[in-house]
């Protein structure tokens, strides 16, 4: 390449300039930040074109993306909803509070260096208190230790590192490494944000990330594809959230599960590319592997105002197979008129309750929700877009110029430095301050739990209205009594305004300052900035060439930081006489069985951290949380007490769940921590797809009844055994004999999604130990 190329590449300069001085089918690095990473378009369409002449029928796109990166695509079997796929991904990326895990894993496999381009992101751990700037520099006081061992690991094994203060994952992914056709795994279940730019972004626990790192293939179930069809248009009040907040109510939490959402029709060209990630970032919430929009001139507009123009006139070549075939077949389509969706607000306590605006204030009454609005939040990775805090600004706009400002306390999270830079250049900033809004640092906060809040005492029954992904009980503050709605920003910052739920800004009037009534109009803003974006403070650390002569530090009295040990081999014996620890009643969500907030600290450390195993998860027998029945002893007391005791007498245990267990976060530590405290088996009638996968990575037994019914036949007091695990094997199901007190006993049979190499994890004791394993033997 030529001198200016290379200075071209290396100074970030937008490479399209550059672009007719090269052949047409130039190589187009990745992203800005890795120049010598080329996007491979050509092999995609070598793979589309060797499966789809061994399907013999047209394709969706998220089966193009998906069959496009298969490890030796001639020779898999390929059946959606049923055959294991092996996959190559592009790239990866973690958020700081699963990366310590990740790489602490990494450290382990004893691998010199990340085989793919790999990025950590510090985005987690950074508590809404004061205002942006001052809880930033807490945070880097407070998490020090953290971040200097994700630098200096990052430097190591050469993984680039975005700083804190630098934004949320997701922002940062859909500014600089999403792009129409790639797959990239996430360590975060809203990955799937990168939807909204043509890519297969799929969310993952830790150890599903290491196997990417390590250069090996990574397992997937063959997702099943369910369409939705997008007619009409978007206008007035109506964002693209509410797109997603009416899937949500038609899916339910569990209706995407082992499914890609794939949006098509011709509604799909009057939604931003921001607008797209929203829809796939919350696709989330109903347990979807991930969700994805085609390629079009909406993505293409964006990628030039990001830098990378290069990178779209590339799809545009390539755009046959960034969009589906015609007459491509999906296993379930939902069909949305746009231009009859009316703006929605979901909740309280489970994101797929759905209710349109205009209803929420009667329901709320009947109900007995409070009605009376506390905070308003807006961000978060799902919604803090330029058109999103453009849509919100306007709404402020209108209350200030009637004298008025926001009833509620009020909150912004910008997604990323770039974001928070260009709306502080643009004036939006300065609109949502003088409406009475505070401006938090560039991160998660208060939608996963880090916000320091003031205003309320615990089990205080309040409400408060964000544009964030999720609303399960406590998640946000903490506080079981919150009745948490989430909705888009601009109905949140008019609802914020009005102070109640009760107000529907498409119908009622506001009083102005003067006591005269208005009404506010359909906020109209721009999609991106007219200028360029406002890239804000250089926050990246690129990896050195050759980080071989790195320390990464990890002492061993750390409080914050632990090198893993790894766990035991299976003995080769059933499983017998095991005690139930707990026996869940409903909803048990990744934040039910490893809370957040408080415990972000100590997602480094695994011996810490386990003392919140389960003390979220509704005990069957005394309808508590924490407060669970020790068998040896008969006095109740908290669950990783218990377990611990178990642990202590050499006692394996079980855990019973219901449906749907371990939806929510991606967070590996739901499956690490029951596995270090002595734990063997959970059983349930549903799983959520990432905790399952989880909980085979660490030589768990995620089981499923055979009979749901099955369930009520199990009490806290019992014993159960899972025999036959000798002729353990894929498709068939296992044994369990359920031993009562009175010396009576009950088999059932309970099923299990296990492949041949999962089981291998099983026996080996965790899906690193396997890896061992076979490094050993290769060497």
């Amino acid at each position: 390449n030529s001198p200016f190329f290379q200075h071209a590449l290396n100074s970030g300069i937008r490479r399209y300039h550059v672009a007719p001085v090269l052949c047409q089918r130039a190589k187009v690095a990745m992203s800005h930040f890795e120049p010598n990473e080329y996007i491979n378009y050509e092999k995609l369409e070598k793979n589309i074109n060797i499966v789809r002449k061994r399907l013999d029928r047209p394709l969706t796109l998220s089966e193009k993306i998906v069959y496009g990166h298969l490890d030796e695509p001639e020779k898999q079997e390929i059946e959606r909803g049923k055959t294991y796929l092996r996959l190559r991904p592009d790239r990866v990326a973690m958020q700081d509070a699963t990366a310590q895990m990740a790489m602490l894993q990494f450290i382990s496999s004893g691998l010199p260096k990340v085989a793919v381009p790999s990025t950590i992101h510090c985005d987690h751990l950074i508590e809404a208190q004061a205002g942006g700037e001052k809880d930033l520099r807490r945070a880097k006081d407070i998490n020090q230790e953290v971040y200097n061992f994700l630098a200096t690991a990052g430097a190591k094994y050469g993984v680039g590192f975005w700083k804190p203060g630098s934004g949320i994952i997701h922002q940062i992914i859909l500014e600089n490494y999403s792009y129409p056709g790639v797959m990239l795994i996430g360590t975060d279940s809203h990955t799937p944000n990168g939807g909204g730019l043509g890519g297969i972004c799929i969310g993952v626990g830790g150890a599903d990330a290491v196997d990417v790192m390590a250069g090996i293939p990574w397992e997937l179930k063959c997702p099943k594809v369910i369409g939705v069809k997008l007619t009409g248009k978007l206008s007035g009040w109506t964002s693209p959230k509410d797109v997603i907040l009416k899937v949500a109510g038609i899916l339910t939490v569990k209706g995407g599960t082992g499914a890609i959402i794939e949006y098509h029709g011709p509604g799909v060209d009057s939604i931003s590319c921001t607008g797209m990630a929203t829809i796939c970032n919350m696709g989330a919430e109903i347990g979807a592997t991930t969700s994805i929009f085609p390629y079009n001139a909406r993505m293409k507009k964006y990628l030039g105002k990001t830098g990378r123009a290069d990178i779209a006139a590339l799809a545009d070549e390539f755009q046959q197979h960034l969009v589906p075939d015609s007459g491509c077949q999906y296993d379930q389509v939902i069909e949305i008129n746009l231009s009859e969706l009316k703006p929605h607000i979901n909740g309280p306590f489970t994101p797929d309750l759905a209710h349109p605006v205009s209803d929420i204030g009667a329901v709320a009454e009947k109900e007995g929700w409070p009605v009376d609005i506390r905070v308003g939040l807006i961000g978060s990775c799902t919604n803090s877009s330029y058109e999103d805090m453009g849509r919100s600004a306007a709404v402020a706009k209108q209350a200030l110029a009637h004298g008025l400002k926001c009833k509620s306390k009020f909150t912004i999270t910008p997604g990323s430095e770039q974001i928070r830079a260009t709306i502080e250049r643009d004036g939006y900033a300065k609109i949502l301050r003088d409406v009475g809004g505070l401006v938090l640092a560039n991160a998660c906060g208060p939608c996963i739990g880090q916000w320091d809040r003031k205003d309320i005492k615990k089990g205080e029954k309040n409400t408060i209205v964000t544009s964030y992904n999720r609303n399960f009980t406590g998640r946000n503050d903490a506080n079981p009594e919150t009745h948490a709605f989430v909705t888009s920003p601009e109905i949140v910052t008019a609802l914020s305004i009005a102070g109640t739920l009760k107000f529907n800004p498409e119908t009622d009037y506001l009083t102005g300052a003067d006591g005269k009534k208005f009404k506010l109009e359909a906020p109209d803003a721009d999609e991106l900035p007219k200028l360029e974006f406002d890239p804000g403070q250089d926050t990246y650390q690129y990896p050195p060439k050759d980080g071989s002569g790195q320390h990464v530090d990890v002492s061993p009295t750390s409080q914050r930081l632990q090198l893993l040990e790894p766990f035991d081999k299976w003995d080769g014996k059933d499983l017998e006489d095991m005690l139930i620890l707990i026996k869940v009643k409903g909803k048990c969500t990744t934040d039910h069985i490893s809370a957040a907030g408080p415990w972000l600290k100590f997602r480094g450390h695994l011996d810490n951290i386990s003392n919140n195993l389960l003390i979220g998860a509704i005990n069957i027998e005394n309808g508590k949380a924490n407060s669970v029945r020790n068998a040896l002893t008969q006095e109740f007391g908290p669950v990783p007490d218990t377990a611990r005791y178990y642990k202590k007498m050499g006692v394996k245990w079980a855990v019973v769940g219901d449906e749907n267990y371990g939806e929510g976060s991606s967070r590996e530590h739901a499956a690490l921590e029951p596995r270090h405290l002595g734990g063997r088996v959970i059983i349930t009638k549903s799983f959520a797809r990432i905790h399952e996968t989880n909980l085979k990575k660490q030589g768990l037994l995620p089981l499923t009844f055979a009979d749901p019914a099955d369930y009520n036949k199990i009490h806290p007091v019992d014993k159960l055994s899972i025999v036959g695990l000798a002729d353990f094997a894929p498709g068939k199901p296992l044994k369990c004999i359920i031993k009562h007190p009175n010396g009576s006993q009950e088999t059932i049979m309970l099923n299990h999604t296990f492949n041949e190499s999962q089981i291998e994890w099983f026996q080996a004791g965790s899906a690193l130990n396997r890896m061992k394993e076979l490094q050993q033997k290769s060497s």
